[in-house]
């Protein structure tokens, strides 16, 4: 029969596809993305998406539910299990024909091609049927069109792993070599020699290292040596990672990461703190104490991809609690709060009177690392001015010195205020006088401004997960040529006394000396 002689091995990574409800599944329902239960039926409608969602509408095309049940049926011997598989399938390729009036967009969207293709190479494993094999082939040419792929990006990847698995399934090397060979370049152009994704959000970096794990398994499945620069690149992807995870276990929510993401097992050995050329600054006291300080500092290239506009923003934790927080991830929907999320003024960054440019790149002019303290100045024009922020981080776990971020924002003519959200557990429990508290039960930090007058705090939303909000304070500064933020965690009256040209912070650890920029006069 025709599949005896033109087919090849099936590499089915079938503990890539995600975990399902299988005895739901067998009677119709799906949960994707978290969204509620949907009553799908055994003749499934391919164009439903009743919750309005992009992810979902993906979810169901991609198949890899399906993937799912057939990995069950090898699991338990269930022949029922590949029975479903098997009618889900067919189904979907005769109601979802290329080109279709009727179809859903979503049916041969590039990335739905690149995620559907491994399931269907691993039913094909099981299941022997003209149809199916047809459609693995279209999957492969479009998979192997030039003008579909998507290099330098996670979906690029996804297309080069469904490649290969497809060409050695067909029994086609040209698409398994043509897979390697863009799989390498792809890598390269999207992971610096740093590990910085060029995609600006540690949750793809986290997604990127997985699904090269995954390719380099079909590699060595197929028969082919893995590419050391392959290789070599996911390996520098880790330290990125593992500097971009809070001290809490997860990712600091920067660009398009959720901020309920976790990132367990990377190594991180080395420097507590790591400047990326790609755009970051990542920091702590300690690695594997969830009480060390951390933060986060952007710059570098203008967006792109998943990135924010969130340059010169900042994040900070310290004594065991996230106090600056970011907007975050909430949805890949066309929303005005998506948008929003993505705007400068959804991080903690000096908003410039006049009008953004977006994508502007940011300079990291200088910098000065101690065990103690860090300090930091970047620069950009993206208001059409020269905006210069210092950044300042004195650490408490380190010679028993106290807890201090300060940063003195600035600009070449004009005015600008500075944005600062705090974590949604921190509630204002006093205002005034240049001074903002916020507290969590006992517990308490303290925001100093100067200058002072006009400082207000008003309510903001941030993500605190996909689909999910949380009300926290934001606290905005007045607006001035140049203003110093001074953060104080633990206390709700750090005293400030001013010597020269030196502003010393005196906290319940001691004092902490801020020498120009960090002083008064600002």
């Amino acid at each position: 029969m025709f599949w005896r002689t033109t087919s090849g091995k099936a590499i089915c990574l079938n503990d890539q596809f995600p975990l399902i409800k299988v005895e739901e599944v067998m009677r119709g329902r799906v949960t994707f993305v978290g969204l509620p239960p949907v009553e799908l039926g055994t003749d499934v409608d391919w164009t439903a998406n009743p919750h309005g969602n992009r992810s979902w509408a993906l979810n169901l095309h991609a198949l890899r539910w399906m993937g799912r049940l057939v990995a069950e049926y090898e699991r338990s011997g269930e022949p029922a299990y590949l029975d479903r598989a098997s009618a889900l399938a067919e189904h979907w390729i005769r109601e979802n024909p290329r080109r279709g009036r009727e179809v859903s967009p979503w049916a041969w969207a590039e990335h739905a091609v690149a995620l559907r293709a491994p399931a269907l190479v691993c039913l094909s494993e099981h299941v022997r049927s003209r149809a199916l094999w047809d459609s693995l082939a279209e999957h492969g040419e479009i998979l192997a069109d030039s003008a579909l792929y998507r290099a330098g990006h996670n979906h690029g990847l996804d297309q080069d792993i469904a490649l290969l698995v497809v060409g050695c399934r067909l029994g086609r090397a040209r698409w398994r070599d043509l897979a390697v060979r863009r799989m390498t370049a792809s890598a390269e152009l999207a992971i610096d020699a740093q590990g910085v994704l060029q995609e600006q959000a540690p949750r793809y970096g986290l997604y990127v290292h997985r699904r090269l794990g995954a390719a380099l398994r079909a590699i060595e499945e197929s028969g082919a040596e893995p590419p050391q620069r392959l290789i070599a690149r996911r390996t520098a992807l880790e330290a990125y990672v593992a500097h971009a995870t809070q001290p809490d276990g997860r990712l600091a929510p920067i660009g398009d990461s959720p901020a309920d993401t976790r990132a367990p097992g990377f190594p991180h050995e080395g420097p507590v703190v790591r400047v990326f050329d790609g755009g970051y600054v990542f920091g702590r006291t300690a690695w594997d104490d969830p009480r060390s300080a951390f933060y986060s500092i952007r710059f570098g290239p203008g967006r792109r991809l998943h990135g924010h506009e969130d340059h010169l923003g900042v994040t900070y934790s310290a004594q065991g609690r996230r106090i600056l927080v970011e907007a975050g991830f909430h949805s890949y929907e066309r929303t005005g709060y998506v948008e929003w999320t993505r705007s400068p003024e959804a991080h903690n960054v000096p908003v410039v009177a006049g009008s953004f440019r977006p994508g502007t790149a940011t300079r990291l002019v200088g910098s000065s690392v101690e065990p103690s303290r860090q300090s930091f100045e970047l620069a950009d024009d993206a208001y059409g001015v020269t905006r210069t922020r210092h950044v300042f981080v004195n650490h408490g776990l380190v010679n028993h010195g106290a807890d201090v971020m300060a940063v003195h924002d600035s600009v070449a003519g004009g005015t600008l205020r500075s944005l600062w959200h705090f974590d949604p557990s921190l509630k204002v429990v006093f205002q005034g006088g240049g001074r903002v508290v916020l507290g969590d039960g006992d517990w308490r930090v303290t925001l100093l401004q100067f200058p002072g007058e006009g400082q207000g705090v008003r309510p903001g939303l941030v993500s605190t997960g996909y689909l999910r909000t949380a009300e926290v304070a934001t606290v905005v500064s007045p607006a001035a040529a140049a203003v110093l933020t001074v953060i104080v965690p633990g206390t709700d009256d750090p005293r400030v006394s001013a010597s020269g040209d030196a502003l010393t912070v005196h906290t319940p650890d001691g004092p902490v000396t801020l020498h120009p920029p960090y002083n008064r006069s600002a």
